[in-house]
């Protein structure tokens, strides 16, 4: 089934396109016949918000998404509620007895200073692979970020990628209060940041094909609802029509 001319797509075991999908409870019968069919187009499934710490069948849900080779994760907010309790070396042997690998170390709740995130990911990356997030669930906040210099000092810092925040409604973060994506702060970010290591939290398909028409097939994609992934990749494959004639078109991401 390879007689179309589509655009280049990266595949799994991928380190760029990469699509991170939010899990807020998913029963894992369910879960199962998702990750059945359409596992190959998954790379990281977060535990949105804190329901790994609600969840009773957690291990088994953790081994069923490693069994599919897609990396699973622990929302920000259970990090950061683990950081105000002062409870971060709790937290940490926790991630281990459930085996998780990677953790977000955010500030979407808490204003914790970029020095503070430093640390904490220095201490962390020796054990975790760390997934780094810059913004606030404030919108107030995110006017006073240096979007550049913190994803930056992050990546240098030690994390293998950097999350851009929007939440799972598309309303904060990089987005205005009407879901339209703050081109000032993305201003920031172009001229010298890694976007290979950037995950622009993009929950809704128009906030998807901004992204993907900006930079390109393989941006890489996060806070997507499990439920969407196969019409996500129909539209880094331009198989829709608001990315139809993709392949003939030069990005932002040059890869």
């Amino acid at each position: 089934m390879d007689f179309l001319k589509l655009p280049f797509r990266t595949k799994k075991f991928r380190k760029y396109g990469v699509t991170s999908i939010s899990d807020f409870g998913v029963p894992i019968g369910e879960l199962k016949n998702i990750l059945e069919d359409y596992a190959p187009f998954i790379d990281f499934a977060k535990l949105g918000v804190g329901t790994a710490y609600m969840t009773p069948n957690v291990k088994e849900k953790i081994n069923l998404y490693k069994e599919y080779n897609i990396a699973p994760y622990c929302g920000g907010t259970l990090f950061e509620k683990a950081y105000m309790q002062n409870k971060i070396d709790d937290y940490l042997l926790y991630l281990k007895r459930i085996d998780v690998d990677w953790i977000e170390i955010s500030t979407g709740v808490l204003s914790i200073p970029i020095e503070e995130r430093i640390r904490l990911v220095e201490k962390i990356n020796k054990d975790f692979y760390v997934i780094g997030e810059v913004g606030s669930k404030e919108l107030a906040k995110n006017d006073e970020i240096d979007w550049e210099m913190e994803m930056n000092a992050l990546i240098n810092a030690g994390c293998q990628y950097v999350t851009a925040e929007g939440r799972d409604s598309g309303t904060a973060g990089i987005y205005q209060k009407n879901g339209n994506v703050k081109q000032e702060i993305l201003s920031d970010i172009f001229a010298n940041v890694d976007h290979t290591k950037i995950i622009f939290e993009a929950p809704t398909a128009k906030s998807q094909m901004f992204f993907i028409s900006l930079f390109g097939p393989n941006v890489n994609l996060g806070n997507v609802n499990i439920r969407d992934v196969l019409l996500l990749e129909t539209e880094r494959n331009s198989l829709r029509a608001e990315t139809f004639f993709m392949e003939e078109s030069k990005w932002t991401l040059q890869l």
